[in-house]
C-alpha cells in the first residue's frame, strides 16, 4: 500500500471524490484513479487494485470500480465493484472480488459482538438462558448446554472493532446492515434489516440472505438460506437450514437441513431435519429432530398462570398430524405420530413407534404400529439422501442408523411395560391405563409383537450379513444428543471432565464428541451383544439361530411395509404404477 500522489488526488477530485484527509487514504501500488468517482472518504481508508472485471450475471462482465459511495474507516480488497451506496459504509474490511450495489448503510460500531455470546432461553421460554449463541455451536453443543450448564462457560467471545465482508460476497439491494460479520461467497439480496449478526459462509457452502429479511442477534451457519420476508431474532440458523416465506423465529435454534416456511417458532430446539411448512403451525417450547409438523400443529407451554415455563420433547422421527395440539409437559417416543388435541400430559417415550391419538378428553396410545408404515420406511431412507451439506461443512454430528441402541432401549422397556400392564391390570381388560393414557387390548397385544420384531430387526445388521466377531456385551442407557447417538455413561464422563476443568474449550469438547461418534459402530455392536444375552438369558450366543431370527424380522418388516402401501392403493390414493414402483424399492 502507498499514499496517493498529488496528480492522483487532483484527478480524483475532478471525478467528484473528496477526502477528509487524503493522507489517510492508502492504495494499491497499481491503483488507477479512473476506477473511482463520486466517492466521499472519511477516516482511514485502504483501497486495493480495482483494475479487473467482475461477472455480475452469467455472461455479463463489468469493470471493477468504486462510485457513488461514502466510505469511513474501510479496507477494500482487490477487484471489487462498489456503487450506489445510498447511506455509507463504515468500519468494514471488504474482501477481494466483492460486489456491493444499490445498498443503504453498512456499518459497525466499535465493541460489537456480532451476535456472539448472546444467551437465549430455549425450551423453558420463561426460564434463565441456557444456550449461548456462538459460531462454534452445533446441535450436540446445544444439547450439552441445556443438560450440563457448565458447558456454557466454555464459550469465549471478545468484542470486535471492525466488521468484515468475505471474498466473493455479493450484497445487492440491502437496506440496513449494522454490526454484521459476513463470510466468504455470501449472497445478500434485498434484505431489509440485519443487526448484530454473524453470517458464516464458504465457497462450497455459500449462505444466502434474501428479500425483506429482518434478522437481529443471530448467527447463521454455512449453506443456510433465509429468504422471503423471514423474521429471525435471537436464533442460531444451522448448516444448510432453510427459513423462508415469512417464517417468524424467536429464541430458537435450528440445525442441519431443517426446513422452516410460513409458520412460527419460539424457544424451540429444532434438531437435524426438523420440518415445518404451514402458516398456521407454531413450534414452541419443544425439542424436535427428524420431525415433520403437520398444518395447524401447535403446542401450549402455559399450563395455567405461572407463565410459559413448560416444555416437552418429540423424540427423533416423530410427526404431528394436521391440527394436532399438545399441552406441555409431554414426552413422545421415537418415530411416533400425534393426532388430535391432546388434553393431558402424555409421557410415552418408552413406547416408540406409537400413534398417540386424542379422542375427546382421553388420549389413546397404539404402541409400535408406526414401525410397519410406508412413512417410517421412507423417512429412514430419505434423510441420508437429503443431507445438503458439503463434507467441509458438517459439524453437526448426525447418525442415521435405524434401528439403533437409543431406540431399542425403549423398545425393550416398552415390551416389558406392556407385559406388566397386562399382568397387573388383567387379561380381561378392554383398555389399559398408562400415565393418564389408554391402550386398547388388541393394541397392547399387537404392540408386544411389533416390539419383538423391532428388537430382532436391530440385530439384522449384526447377524444377517456376516458372522460377527464380538468384543463384549455392553448394556446401559443411550442418549440422543440432537442427532448423535452415544452411551450415556460416556457423555456423563465428558460432563465430569468439563466440570473438573479437563476440557477447556468448545473446540476441545467438539473433538471429543466426534471421537465418541466415530466409535458408534463398536459401541452399538457391543450393545447388540447385550440385547442378545438379555433375550437368550445366557452368555452363549448361537449365531445361526439369531441370524435366522434377524432375517425373518427383516423380511416381516418389509412385508408389512408393502402391505401398508397396498392398503393406500386400495383406498384409491395412488396409481397402480406408483404402487409397483414403490414395492420394487422395498428391499
Amino acid at each position: 500500500m502507498r499514499e496517493l500522489t498529488s496528480i492522483e488526488i487532483s484527478q480524483l477530485e475532478e471525478q467528484g471524490c473528496w477526502a477528509e484527509d487524503w493522507q489517510n487514504v492508502m492504495v494499491d501500488d497499481d491503483f488507477m484513479p479512473s476506477v473511482m468517482s463520486n466517492v466521499q472518504l472519511y477516516g482511514h481508508v485502504e483501497i486495493g487494485n480495482q483494475n479487473g472485471v467482475m461477472e455480475v450475471e452469467e455472461g455479463f462482465l463489468r469493470r471493477c470500480c468504486i462510485k457513488n459511495a461514502t466510505l469511513r474507516n474501510v479496507t477494500i480488497g482487490d477487484e471489487c465493484l462498489i456503487e450506489n451506496v445510498r447511506g455509507y459504509i463504515s468500519g468494514y474490511a471488504i474482501g477481494d472480488h466483492c460486489l456491493i450495489s444499490n445498498v443503504g448503510t453498512i456499518t459497525t460500531q466499535e465493541g460489537s459482538t456480532f451476535g456472539q455470546g448472546n444467551t437465549i432461553s430455549v425450551l423453558n421460554e420463561g426460564g434463565d438462558g441456557n444456550i449461548v449463541l456462538c459460531e462454534e455451536l452445533t446441535s450436540q453443543l446445544a444439547w450439552m448446554m441445556i443438560n450440563f450448564p457448565s458447558v456454557r462457560r466454555l464459550t469465549r467471545r471478545q468484542a470486535q472493532t471492525k466488521g468484515s465482508i468475505g471474498a466473493y460476497s455479493r450484497i445487492v439491494g440491502a437496506k440496513d446492515i449494522e454490526n454484521v460479520m459476513i463470510g466468504c461467497s455470501c449472497d445478500i439480496h434485498g434484505a431489509s434489516h440485519l443487526n448484530n449478526v454473524t453470517i458464516l459462509s464458504s465457497e462450497d457452502a455459500a449462505t444466502f440472505i434474501g428479500t425483506d429479511v429482518i434478522m437481529e442477534n443471530t448467527i447463521v451457519a454455512q449453506g443456510a438460506s433465509i429468504t422471503d420476508g423471514a423474521k429471525v431474532d435471537n436464533c442460531f440458523v444451522g448448516e444448510s437450514v432453510h427459513v423462508g416465506k415469512g417464517f417468524s423465529a424467536e429464541a430458537s435454534v435450528f440445525f442441519a437441513n431443517s426446513y422452516m416456511d410460513n409458520g412460527e417458532a419460539c424457544a424451540a430446539l429444532c434438531g437435524p431435519f426438523s420440518t415445518s411448512h404451514h402458516k398456521s403451525t407454531l413450534l414452541i417450547g419443544g425439542a424436535f429432530s427428524f420431525y415433520n409438523a403437520g398444518s395447524g400443529t401447535n403446542q401450549s407451554n402455559h399450563a395455567y398462570k405461572m407463565g410459559p415455563i413448560h416444555w416437552g420433547t418429540l423424540d427423533r422421527g416423530s410427526k404431528t398430524a394436521s391440527g394436532s395440539h399438545i399441552l406441555w409437559p409431554a414426552h413422545i417416543g421415537p418415530f411416533s405420530m400425534v393426532m388430535g388435541k391432546i388434553q393431558n400430559h402424555p409421557d410415552v417415550h418408552k413406547l416408540p413407534f406409537s400413534y398417540v391419538i386424542a379422542q375427546g378428553e382421553k388420549t389413546y396410545v397404539v404402541p409400535g404400529i408406526n414401525i410397519k408404515t410406508v412413512g417410517t420406511w421412507r423417512d429412514v431412507g430419505k434423510w441420508p439422501k437429503r443431507d445438503l451439506r458439503p463434507q467441509s461443512a458438517r459439524r453437526d454430528l448426525i447418525n442415521f442408523a435405524f434401528p439403533n441402541p437409543y431406540i431399542i432401549q425403549y423398545v425393550m422397556e416398552g415390551k416389558e411395560l406392556l407385559l406388566r400392564l397386562e399382568q397387573k391390570q388383567g387379561k380381561d381388560m378392554q383398555e389399559y391405563e398408562y400415565h393418564g393414557c389408554y391402550i386398547k387390548r388388541n393394541a397392547l397385544l399387537n404392540g408386544i409383537q411389533y416390539y419383538d420384531m423391532v428388537i430382532r430387526l436391530f440385530l439384522y445388521d449384526y447377524f444377517a450379513n456376516s458372522k460377527t466377531d464380538w468384543d463384549e456385551a455392553q448394556g446401559g442407557a443411550w442418549v440422543d444428543l440432537c442427532g448423535m447417538l452415544a452411551p450415556k455413561s460416556e457423555i456423563l464422563g465428558v460432563a465430569r471432565d468439563i466440570e473438573s476443568g479437563k476440557i477447556e474449550s468448545l473446540e476441545q469438547l467438539s473433538d471429543i464428541l466426534r471421537t465418541i461418534n466415530d466409535d458408534y459402530t463398536r459401541s452399538a455392536k457391543n450393545y447388540a451383544m447385550f440385547v442378545v444375552q438379555q433375550l437368550a438369558q445366557n452368555l452363549f450366543i448361537d449365531q445361526d439361530r439369531w441370524m435366522r431370527e434377524a432375517e425373518e424380522a427383516h423380511s416381516q418388516w418389509l412385508r408389512l411395509v408393502r402391505e401398508d402401501a397396498e392398503k393406500e392403493f386400495q383406498m384409491g390414493d395412488v396409481e397402480e404404477e406408483q404402487l409397483r414402483e414403490f414395492i420394487e424399492k422395498v428391499k
